[in-house]
C-alpha cells in the first residue's frame, strides 16, 4: 500500500467532508499540522467538530478555519489566545467543550486503545463533572469520561518511513501521538521521508498502523506564537 501523497490537498481528498469530527495535533503553535490545516481550510467542508487542545491563534493554525467558520464546535483545553473564537463563542456562534488537559489527552489515547470510558478525580466538585457518573474507589470520588474517536486525525511528525512509522521531535511530540491513534483515518504531516528499515524500532513513537496517509511539508513555517525578546540595557 502506498501510503504517501504528493501534497496536502490530494491527501484529503476523498477523506474529509461535512460534519466530520476532525482532531487535530499541536500544543499552541507547536507541532501543529501547518500544511493539512491549510488544505483542509481550502477543502471547503464545514459544521466539523474539532478535537485541539486550542484552537491556534487569529489567523494561523485553526484559527483560519474558525475565520472562515468551518468549525461548529470546539472540544479544546485552551483557547486564550484567539480573538476570534472568543468573539464567535460570547456571541453564541461557536459550541464549545471546555476539557481539562490531562483528561483531553487521556480521552483521546483511551479512544485510540478501545477504551470507551474512564474514571478520573480530575473535576470533580465542578461544573466539569455537571451531568456525567460519580462513582466511589477507595474512599474517592472520581468522575467517568467518555473517550473521543475522530473521524478523521491530523498529525504532524518530524519523520515517517514509508510505511508509516513516525518519529516526533522534542516539544512537537506533545499531543500528536494520542491524536494519531485516535483518528479512524490518520493522515500525517511530516518534514522528513525515509525508506523502509531507515528507522530504528525502537526509536518509534507511533507505530505505521495507526497511519493511513503521508505528505511530506519539508519547510513548515513553525511560527512562535508569543515571542519574548531581552532588551538590552
Amino acid at each position: 500500500m502506498n501510503k504517501v501523497y504528493p501534497d496536502a490537498a490530494s491527501a484529503l481528498a476523498g477523506i474529509v467532508q461535512d460534519g466530520q469530527t476532525i482532531a487535530v495535533g499541536g500544543f499552541g503553535l507547536c507541532g501543529i499540522p501547518e500544511a493539512l490545516i491549510g488544505a483542509l481550510r481550502d477543502s471547503g467542508v464545514t459544521g466539523l467538530t474539532a478535537i485541539s487542545n486550542n484552537a491556534g491563534v487569529d489567523g494561523f493554525g485553526l484559527g483560519q478555519l474558525l475565520t472562515t467558520r468551518q468549525i461548529k464546535k470546539m472540544i479544546a483545553s485552551y483557547v486564550g489566545e484567539n480573538k476570534e473564537f472568543a468573539r464567535q463563542y460570547l456571541a453564541g456562534e461557536l459550541e464549545l467543550e471546555f476539557t481539562p488537559q490531562g483528561t483531553l489527552a487521556e480521552k483521546l489515547r483511551a479512544g485510540g486503545a478501545g477504551i470507551p470510558a474512564f474514571f478520573t478525580k480530575t473535576g470533580v466538585g465542578t461544573i466539569v463533572a455537571d451531568g456525567k457518573e460519580i462513582r466511589e474507589f477507595d474512599g474517592e470520588q472520581y468522575v467517568m469520561e467518555r473517550s473521543l474517536v475522530a473521524d478523521v486525525a491530523l498529525v504532524k511528525a518530524y519523520m515517517a518511513d514509508r510505511a508509516g512509522n513516525l518519529i516526533y521531535r522534542k516539544t512537537a511530540r506533545n499531543f500528536n501521538p494520542n491524536v494519531a491513534m485516535a483518528g479512524k483515518i490518520t493522515i500525517v504531516e511530516v518534514e522528513k521521508l525515509v525508506e523502509v528499515g531507515e528507522i530504528d524500532p525502537d526509536q518509534v513513537h507511533t507505530p505505521s498502523i495507526f497511519v493511513h496517509r503521508i505528505v511530506v511539508n519539508a519547510n513548515p513555517e513553525k511560527r512562535i506564537e508569543q515571542r519574548t525578546v531581552r532588551t538590552e540595557a
